[in-house]
């Protein structure tokens, strides 16, 4: 039986991780008191005597967290940015070339980004096989439902007497340094942080990122893209989809409700969209960290996880 820990289990992500692991017999779960929820004692305590700790913090708490664990054998998940461009952490998106074993044999691993898990699948294996070269700024912009921007946020957007300008999709990040940009160009091997847009919308839950490119600035073209998706994603729950549009429209929250996720490929010969899409709370948050959990645990790695019909 292992025994595991969800450090802020009263947050969103710590919710929805513990909604998709409290009915697995395999899994025992630490729970603290209400009392002792913020307890560095208590907390100490129950991360030592868990085999897996995910951590649902702010990113200082989880820094504090992470120390707390020094010592121990406990394998720390860690959901918050503190730990994502750190050399010592594996990145936790294991459908990276070589990642799923880092990840498998490391006791420290930092879950991805929402809006990050989606330019990531698109951009890593396009700079890995030289199609976009590592000085390029690339341009993405990501659609996200108000889930994303957690219990606050969901509020806002649920409460009776909404703010009326919440009732359009909103764009944020506007001082260009949102805090996925560090991820998103490192594990990326990208000289230069993307042209980052994203946006907020009036839908609970769903995520579109999109990387628009122009044909002179790459090296190969639309087809040597979807070649290199197809030979690239053949197992996890990332999935290429030739062409899933909904009458010529392409709905951030078509993956609403799930863990997997679909990358696609628009345009033309001269103008080339990057698609994927995606639950902003499951592959791009709590999906992962399962995920991540039964990559270390040995079983399958989409246990407890809701996927295509197909693949179930």
């Amino acid at each position: 039986m292992t025994k595991v820990f969800i450090d802020g289990s009263a947050g969103t992500t710590g919710l929805k991780i513990y909604e998709r692991i409290s009915s697995r017999n395999n899994i025992e779960l630490i729970r603290l008191a209400e009392d002792e929820r913020k307890d560095p004692k208590a907390r100490k305590a129950a991360i030592f005597d868990s085999d897996i700790t995910f951590l649902c913090l702010p990113d200082e708490a989880a820094k504090e967290a992470a120390e707390f664990a020094a010592g121990s054998n406990t394998v720390i998940i860690d959901t918050s940015t503190a730990h994502r461009t750190d050399d010592m952490w594996a990145y936790g998106f294991p459908e990276l070339s070589g990642m799923r074993e880092k990840i498998f044999s490391s006791k420290r691993i930092a879950n991805p980004g929402c809006h990050a898990s989606g330019f990531i699948s698109l951009a890593a294996p396009l700079t890995e096989n030289g199609i976009i070269p590592k000085d390029a700024v690339l341009s993405c912009f990501s659609i996200t439902g108000y889930s994303g921007g957690g219990k606050k946020m969901i509020a806002e957007y649920e409460s009776e007497n909404r703010d009326i300008l919440l009732d359009a999709p909103r764009m944020y990040g506007l001082t260009q340094a949102h805090k996925h940009l560090p991820e998103m160009s490192k594990i990326c091997g990208l000289e230069n942080p993307p042209l980052f847009c994203p946006v907020v919308a009036p839908f609970y839950s769903g995520m579109e990122v999109t990387i628009t490119l122009a044909a002179k600035d790459i090296k190969g073209t639309a087809d040597d893209i979807k070649d290199i998706y197809r030979s690239y994603y053949t197992g996890g729950l990332v999935k290429y989809v030739e062409d899933i549009s909904e009458n010529g429209f392409a709905s951030a929250s078509l993956m609403s409700g799930r863990d997997d996720m679909i990358i696609s490929v628009y345009g033309n010969n001269d103008r080339i969209l990057l698609v994927s899409r995606f639950d902003n709370l499951g592959k791009g948050a709590s999906g992962a960290a399962i995920q991540n959990m039964n990559i270390v645990l040995g079983v399958n790695e989409t246990e407890g996880l809701v996927i295509a019909e197909s693949e179930e």
